[in-house]
């Protein structure tokens, strides 16, 4: 098995041979892209695509104000959401079966495709606005569900991109332990988990900065914004990528010992 590359280089952090680190660095990297796509997708559509707490909250209110149409809209883009970490889930595991060192890289490439398909809608909701903002907000809530799923696949549930609320909340848990006063008889001791807080920082932080570079963007650019934040992504999927590309590896047939 090959060891894992150097932390510092980013075009194969996305390999499916990692450390703790690299892990770190992709999930801080993806959750400033995250950011960026939820708040400069907020200035797009009205709408922010990662808030799935929210938007299943959206659709009880909707049916219970017999707004039916709006319920089922909110229904399609959860679901959206879900479909975008069942692809995550069907690629990786279609991947790591046939050995490819891309297992982890290959949803990337589909999500900065899809963010290139982000910003044409662009040209295209100002032609048709009913039709393609309803698209745009289900294309985000996929590319979030992808993306999502693949970080939280990569480091075994420790690290998620998109789920902040579950994140503030550990921290504050964390810091509750960190602050806590423990007495000299106390029988067991009150400790926290620095690395754990550490890196749940690292994420809200990364997210946080994103929705301001996502927002700014947006706001003054438009929908172009979303072509570095691809350039971002192909950045950390290329390594991989390539060298199953220079393998002949594309689409390998199943090894014998799995079939």
């Amino acid at each position: 098995m090959p060891s894992p590359h150097p932390a510092h280089h980013p075009h194969w952090w996305t390999d499916s041979h990692r450390s703790a680190q690299v892990n770190l660095r992709l999930g801080a990297s993806l959750s400033f892209v995250a950011g960026a796509i939820n708040a400069g997708g907020f200035l797009a559509v009205g709408q922010y695509t990662s808030h799935m707490t929210g938007m299943l909250s959206s659709i009880t209110d909707h049916l219970a104000l017999g707004e039916f149409r709006l319920a089922l809209a909110g229904l399609v883009a959860l679901l959206a959401f879900v479909g975008g970490a069942v692809t995550t889930a069907w690629m990786v595991n279609w991947s790591l079966r046939r050995q490819l060192r891309s297992a982890f890289a290959r949803p990337l490439v589909v999500e900065a495709g899809l963010l290139l398909v982000f910003g044409l809608f662009g040209a295209a909701i100002n032609l048709s606005s009913g039709l393609f903002i309803p698209l745009t907000v289900l294309l985000l809530c996929f590319i979030m569900g992808l993306q999502n799923a693949l970080i939280t696949k990569i480091s075994n549930a420790e690290i998620r991109t998109t789920h902040v609320t579950g994140l503030v909340t550990d921290i504050g848990i964390e810091l509750g332990k960190l602050l806590y006063f423990n007495g000299a008889d106390a029988p067991t001791k009150i400790v926290a988990n620095r690395r754990k807080l550490r890196i749940h920082l690292t994420l809200v932080g990364c997210f946080f900065i994103g929705g301001v570079v996502g927002a700014v963007g947006f706001k003054t650019w438009g929908y172009v914004t979303s072509v570095p934040l691809a350039l971002l992504l192909a950045v950390l999927f290329w390594g991989p990528v390539l060298h199953d590309i220079r393998s002949g590896r594309i689409a390998p047939r199943l090894p014998q010992t799995y079939r």
